[in-house]
């Protein structure tokens, strides 16, 4: 039988909306560059690599989906910043410094506010034209 909570997640996931699967995968690479810098400053050297991959692998994904013809000027910024990112990922897991990992997670909170601002003002956008209507 499958772990209750691994069900909750599959399904939140699965009837997510794009903007919603966005953000959450901000909080996942936020989440693992956290644990990633915790376990740098401890020595721990398999979880620091763990998750750095975690967080590499959410931050090339993101890369990967996004739309140059749509995006425009936007989108090769922001493929400009992710590999930057990577950069960093792979900086820290080579060094064992936290400190790329500090500035990824500066970055991504950057992101991860942006976007959630973007996203609250387009539904606040949407429901006053489907009140006006």
């Amino acid at each position: 039988m499958a772990n209750p909570y691994q069900k909750y997640k599959q399904t939140a996931v699965m009837s997510a909306s794009r903007e919603q699967i966005l953000l959450m995968l901000y909080e996942g690479a936020i989440k693992f560059t956290k644990l990633a810098i915790q376990a740098a400053e401890q020595k721990k050297v398999a979880d620091r690599g763990h998750n750095i991959i975690r967080a590499f692998d959410i931050i090339m994904e993101l890369n990967a989906t996004l739309d140059h013809k749509v995006g425009g000027d936007i989108s090769k910024q922001l493929e400009q910043l992710y590999m930057f990112m990577m950069d960093q990922y792979t900086k820290a897991n080579i060094s064992g410094d936290p400190a790329p990992l500090q500035a990824n997670i500066k970055i991504l909170n950057n992101l991860y506010d942006g976007w959630k601002q973007a996203i609250d003002n387009m539904k606040k956008d949407n429901e006053q034209k489907g009140s006006a209507a």
